[in-house]
Formats: C-alpha cells, sequence, structure tokens
C-alpha cells in the first residue's frame, strides 16, 4: 500500500497523462487497504484472512462525454497506457450535459482536517485470536447458549487519495478495529440466535472483547420462548440498534438521484415538515474518530456538518455536482465514490438528536406495544414510502417490556412514521447512523 505522499504523486501524474492524451478535464482517485481478520469457534482457531490491494481509478472528459477506467497495477507505463484507454472510450461514449468534475470555486484549498481517523494500532493474529477467544468465551459462559456461531477480531488501515485536473490534491488514512460474537439458545425445543459487535477508529475506544460476547449470550437467550402477536394497530419502539434503519430510508429519499429522477417519497417535501418537531437530524463528517467522518468529499469538494431535518423540517438534499446540476442547485459536499464509475452521494456520521424524555419514560408511557429490536427483509418502496418489514423483539405492557416476540411483520408509511416519532434521552455515537430509542405511533403489527 503506497504512502499517501506517493499515491498524490501518482494520481498527478495520472491527471498530467490523460491531459496529455487530449482529455479536457480529468479526476484520479487511489484506494489501498490492508486487513487482518481472525474468526473462531468452540474455542478453536477456525481461519485468519490477511489481505491487502490498491486500486486507483481514472475518470476524464473530452467535452461532455466522459469514461472512467481503474487499474491494481501502478506501474508507471500501464498508467500511461490507462489513461489512453480512458480517453479513446471517452470519445465513444454518449454526450451527458450533466456530466463534469466538482466546481473549481468550491474546491477545498487550504490545510486538509486532521479528523483523528488512524492510530497507527496494527496488532497482529495472535492479538486478534485472543480477543476473539475472550468474546466467545464469554458468550458461551452465559446459562442458556447452547451453542456458537463464532466469534471474530479484526484491524485494517485504509487509504484515499484524489487528484483533479482543475486544482485539488489531497488524502487521508483511517483505522479500523473490530470485535464481534455470534450465539445460539435453546430452551424446550426452541432455538433463537443473536449477536453483538463493535467497530471503531481507534483501539482503545474498542469495548472489552468479554462485554461483547455477555451481550450476544445474553441478546440471544433473552428470545427463548418467544411467541407471535395478533394482528392490529400498536405502538412501536425502534431499539438504538435498528432505529438507524429508518433514518437510512430517508437519506436514500433525499438523495439527489432520487430527487432528479423523481423516485422519492418526499419528493415536493423540500422546506416542509416531515417529521414530528421534536426531531432533528445531524450530518457530520467532521467528528474525530467518526466511523464515516471525511475531510473532503468524493469530488475534492470541502464537508461541513449540517442538519438534514431541522426541527421536524427536511432543509434540503444530498448533491453531487452532476445531480447538482440536473437540479439547478449547487453540490452539497456530499459526493462518494469508488475507483470505477462516477460519484453517487452519501451522508456521513448522521444522527438524531437526544429527545427530551428517557428510555424509561418513553416506554412507560406505553400501555400496550413491541419493542423492536430486529428487522429483517427489506420491504420498503422508496417512492411510495411504504412500509413492511418482519421484526423481532419484546412486547411492551402497562409501559414494562415483557415476552419476547418473534415472527411479526410491522407496517406502515415513512411520510406518516416519520411524523409520528419521538425521541428518548439516550443516544450514544456506536454506529455510523445513530439514533437513541423511538417511539412511531400508529403501526399496524400483524402476527400469526
Amino acid at each position: 500500500m503506497l504512502a499517501l505522499a506517493d499515491a498524490q504523486s501518482r494520481l498527478s501524474d495520472l491527471v498530467k497523462a490523460a491531459r496529455a492524451a487530449g482529455a479536457d478535464a480529468a479526476d484520479a482517485l487511489y484506494h489501498g487497504d490492508r486487513s487482518t481478520d481472525v474468526h473462531v469457534r468452540l474455542g478453536a482457531l477456525e481461519n485468519v484472512d490477511q489481505a491487502e490491494g490498491e486500486e486507483i481509478g481514472l475518470r476524464v472528459f473530452v467535452g461532455q462525454r466522459s469514461a472512467s477506467v481503474s487499474a491494481s497495477d501502478l506501474a508507471s507505463d500501464l498508467l500511461q497506457a490507462l489513461a489512453e484507454r480512458a480517453v479513446a472510450m471517452a470519445r465513444e461514449a454518449p454526450e451527458d450535459k450533466y456530466a463534469g468534475l466538482g466546481p473549481e470555486d468550491r474546491l477545498l484549498r487550504g490545510v486538509i482536517p486532521d479528523l483523528d481517523l488512524d492510530d497507527g494500532a496494527e496488532p497482529g493474529p495472535a492479538s486478534l485470536k485472543a480477543r476473539a477467544l475472550a468474546a466467545e468465551g464469554a458468550a458461551r459462559a452465559v446459562a442458556g447458549v447452547s451453542n456458537s456461531e463464532g466469534a471474530s477480531a479484526s484491524a485494517g488501515r485504509s487509504q484515499i487519495a484524489l487528484a483533479t485536473s482543475h486544482g485539488f490534491a489531497g488524502g487521508y488514512g483511517a483505522s479500523a478495529h473490530s470485535v464481534s460474537a455470534s450465539m445460539l439458545a435453546e430452551r424446550d425445543g426452541q432455538k433463537q440466535r443473536d449477536g453483538a459487535w463493535h467497530w471503531v477508529r481507534h483501539l482503545d475506544e474498542l469495548d472489552a472483547a468479554d462485554a461483547i460476547g455477555r451481550m450476544a449470550g445474553v441478546r440471544a437467550v433473552a428470545k427463548l420462548g418467544a411467541t407471535k402477536l395478533p394482528s392490529g394497530p400498536l405502538p412501536v419502539v425502534f431499539d438504538p440498534r435498528v432505529g438507524g434503519s429508518l433514518i437510512g430510508h430517508l437519506l436514500g429519499a433525499i438523495s439527489g438521484s432520487s430527487i432528479a429522477r423523481r423516485t422519492s417519497f418526499l419528493l415536493e417535501k423540500l422546506g416542509e415538515q416531515v417529521f414530528a418537531k421534536g426531531i432533528t437530524i445531524l450530518d457530520d463528517p467532521h467528528r474525530r474518530r467518526g466511523l464515516r467522518s471525511r475531510p473532503f468529499d468524493g469530488e475534492g469538494l470541502p464537508t461541513a456538518a449540517s442538519n438534514l431535518i431541522d426541527a421536524g423540517t427536511l432543509t434540503g438534499w444530498l448533491l453531487d455536482s452532476a445531480s447538482a446540476r440536473q437540479l439547478g442547485l449547487e453540490p452539497t459536499g456530499h459526493a462518494v465514490r469508488g475507483v470505477g464509475g462516477p460519484p453517487g452521494v452519501s451522508a456521513s456520521n448522521v444522527h438524531i438528536a437526544a429527545g427530551g424524555q428517557s428510555r424509561e419514560a418513553l416506554i412507560g408511557g406505553v400501555k400496550r406495544g413491541l419493542y423492536v429490536t430486529e428487522l429483517i427483509g427489506q420491504g420498503v418502496n422508496g417512492v411510495t414510502g411504504d412500509y413492511s418489514r418482519g421484526a423481532g423483539g419484546f412486547l411492551i405492557e402497562d409501559g414494562k417490556l415483557g415476552p419476547p416476540v418473534a415472527e411479526v411483520t410491522i407496517a406502515g408509511n415513512l411520510k406518516d412514521m416519520f411524523l409520528n416519532m419521538t425521541a428518548a434521552d439516550d443516544l450514544a455515537f456506536r454506529y455510523a447512523v445513530n439514533t437513541p430509542t423511538l417511539l412511531v405511533e400508529g403501526m399496524i403489527v400483524a402476527g400469526g
């Protein structure tokens, strides 16, 4: 894997080669990574996976025609041939009046923010094996756990660099550390599975392996005795580990491509109230050590924190340069891309701001409802907002969690669900998309 300085130099040479071959504009992206993953099961090592790779991608423009190529061999003579091939491809491509580099006057200039994404630690296989064994051992020690699907620990590092023909050059690195476990529990012939995991940028922030293991075991055992529910309307409370999926549907609906294609259930809602007034949703690409933090976007534009939803009101779209041109707007610094193909869009670290009441008070106000800890399937229509997914969790009775529930379906429409959402105050930053416990009134629960 190249050092960042070497990667940026290689990208600069590639962009120059593309211009020399006849491109009117070009950008090039480097991505390199290496990782080690150790998996154990029933106290024994199952496998050790180590991987290292790097790729470079080139996008060129000839007039309003463009083409993208990529390669994993970074030898200088091969990159020269890559540039020539890309330009030849672009000359044969159809015109696209919206394609092009990010606006030159919007590029990130000056010092690239240091977001403290790389801790420099690269634990070896022996250390990772010990961590995985500790997680599995703690999980298997939980009474009621009958078998193990295994535990794993991993560590890795990645490097990203970007250069454009109109003046941007930058890069950054990031480390990643994780531990996970998945357990099976059995009682009276019924089997249940569940797990736990944690992923961080800095090793010193990783939860203890035995704590992750115990959590996996306790979660699996807690699901034993699960029953179905009779069908009918019920308030549904989403645990923080699944609440982020609701925000994922919002992010898809406000992406520039969805708006430009007119395939979003929020198409005509810009500037309107789409969530309950107590809901504010923030996007923070500069969170230090954040799982999706980034100092610049996939086109070299600066990133900045913003409120996607401000007191229930939809404030804007997620736009790369192409979708912004199509909509007559400005890009928002949300472009992302791989080494092949044009950019798309993505939010960064997203969270719902904490509400004003505790989790206990939120649940305590529910006479009878469903507390969801697991979602299954992808039954969501991004055009209409219709929502229907398999779910599991616990019955809420008289404001307290009751027996486990499995094999039910929860349904509604996202437009109504967003407007009938209440957030508790238990926000914790644990995932890329974080939510406190969420209550959604007026859903339909279909049981067996």
